[in-house]
Formats: structure tokens, sequence, C-alpha cells
């Protein structure tokens, strides 16, 4: 994986990461409602249950660009479509709405469970492995992607689980959140540079 490449996907894991989705609610109540060392188990199992998602994604995918190279191209152009698209959608976003945790964090099996059922970690997925996945790669392009994912997405997930209701109440602020939110979407919108001069 060439260094623009990885830098192109470790910006567009922690932009996707980092924004506000299902996970990282969920992960900010359990860390404002339980701590961080009750909610380790919950964002381990985003975190990692996310990276084998994505290894299967990109194993599945991996076999299609060998016996099919050009599908590789036919499937890079609805995903820069759709990054544009969730570009938009971040920039334009509405605060968080204020989550509460009752009871007990998730486990570590049901949150890896759920990042099946979660779209947002599926488009993430299947984007990040057909837009960053090196040529040629193989199987090793597929662990590379996941791997990225996991050490990006380790660090994300941490941060909404620490953060808590600090992380929310910053959100809140209307002025803030425009902040953040343009400049993830920018953020976004950057990481296609590589794949659209690779495509040329």
């Amino acid at each position: 994986m060439t260094p623009d490449l990885l830098t192109a996907l470790a910006a567009f894991a922690f932009v996707a990461s980092i924004t506000p989705g299902p996970n990282n609610l969920m992960l900010m109540a359990s860390g404002a409602n339980f701590g961080w060392r009750r909610t380790v188990p919950h964002l381990l199992g985003v975190s990692l249950g996310h990276g084998f998602l994505v290894l299967v994604l990109g194993l599945g995918l991996a076999r299609v660009f060998d016996a099919y190279p050009q599908a590789r191209t036919l499937l890079t152009l609805p995903c820069a479509a759709y990054l544009l698209w969730l570009a938009w959608k971040i920039a334009n976003a509405a605060p968080p709405e204020k989550a509460s945790a009752k009871g007990t964090p998730l486990t570590f099996l049901q949150a890896a469970a759920f990042q099946w059922v979660n779209p947002k970690a599926v488009y993430m997925g299947i984007t990040a492995q057909t837009t960053y996945a090196p040529q040629g790669a193989g199987w090793t392009g597929a662990v590379a992607v996941a791997g990225v994912f996991i050490c990006v997405n380790i660090v994300s997930v941490n941060t909404w689980a620490m953060g808590g209701t600090h992380v929310r109440r910053w959100l809140a602020s209307p002025a803030r959140l425009r902040v953040f939110n343009w400049t993830m979407a920018a953020l976004l919108v950057l990481t296609l540079v590589p794949i659209v001069l690779d495509l040329a």
C-alpha cells in the first residue's frame, strides 16, 4: 500500500469512525452512564467486530476483483458518489440526540454482532475495501484495510466512550457542531483525491 493510499484510507477510516452514528451514540451514552472501564468490552466489540466485518467483505471482494478487474472501477464510482453524499450529510447533520443507556452496558459479543446489522458499518466496510484496497494485492490488501480500520477505529470509539457527557455537551453547541461537521465533511472529500487520480 502506497503512503498516499494509506493516508487516504486512514483519513477515511477516521472520519467515518469519529462522526456521529449508532455505535458512537451508544458508546457516548455508555461512557456517560457506566464509566469508561465498564464500557471497554463494548468499545472493543465495536472496533474488533467491525474490523472482522471489513475483512470478510474484503476477502469476498478480492476474489471478484481478481476474476473481473473491471468490477473494481464499476464499484469505485458508486462508492465515490456515496462518499460525497456522506460528506453532505455530515456537513448538514443535526446535533446528536441525547442518549441514555439503562441497565447494563453492551457486552463484547453484542457490540460485535451489532456491526452486521449496522448499515453505516457495512457501507464503511464495502467502501473501504472497494476504494482503498491496493489493486492486485488480493487477500493481503483486504487484511491491510481491515488492520488500518481497527487501529483508527479503536482510537475513535474510545474518544466517544471517554468523552461521555462532555462530547455530547460540546456537540450541542451550534457553532462548534457546524465547525466539526464541515471539517469532517471536507476531510472525507479530500480522501477521494488519490482515488480520482488513480482512475484518471
